[in-house]
């Protein structure tokens, strides 16, 4: 039996993964839990809250990890999307332009399986508001965030959700 320290690059890439796949099934599974107690607002409700606490924590670590300054504006920020948790499960892209970045979610792995299973979209539009923005925050406090789209809003077919992001110019 090896420790992770012996494990080679690909398998280490296939550990991140299933690191990954675990922490979003434990957070399905918390979600789902407080829903069946107490109904879905109060679940999306308490939802926010974790992810107001949680965003800046994954944030921080990226930043840390990957040696961000404090002040890296959009380009940080850019990197660090690519970074969290959950980047390498989805499919997501960005582009940039006049002092704004659009960060979109192609493939979303929670909607992919709700649209697998007849289900409507998940509205995480009030969650996921909450999640950008302290995210982003996070990275550089000049940082501003729009929700583009996001369910339950009707989205293209080519992203479930996107986020605009930029620095007010002074």
């Amino acid at each position: 039996m090896s420790s992770i320290e012996d494990l080679s690059k690909e398998k280490l890439l296939e550990l991140a993964t299933n690191f990954a796949k675990n922490w979003l099934a434990h957070d399905g599974l918390w979600f789902q839990a407080v829903e069946k107690a107490h109904g879905i607002d109060h679940a999306i409700e308490l939802d926010a809250v974790a992810w107001s606490r949680f965003s800046p924590i994954e944030a921080r670590r990226i930043k840390q990890f990957l040696n961000l300054p404090d002040d890296g504006g959009l380009e940080a920020l850019r990197t660090a999307l690519d970074y969290r948790l959950y980047a390498v499960l989805n499919k997501q892209y960005s582009t940039q332009e006049d002092g704004r970045l659009q960060f979109y979610m192609r493939d979303c792995r929670v909607q992919s399986a709700r649209k697998r299973r007849g289900l409507p979209d998940f509205p995480c539009k009030s969650v996921g508001v909450v999640e950008y923005t302290t995210f982003a925050t996070e990275i550089d406090p000049r940082i501003k965030t729009r929700c583009l789209v996001c369910p339950p809003d009707a989205h293209p077919e080519d992203h479930y959700c996107g986020w605009e992001f930029w620095i007010e110019r002074t």
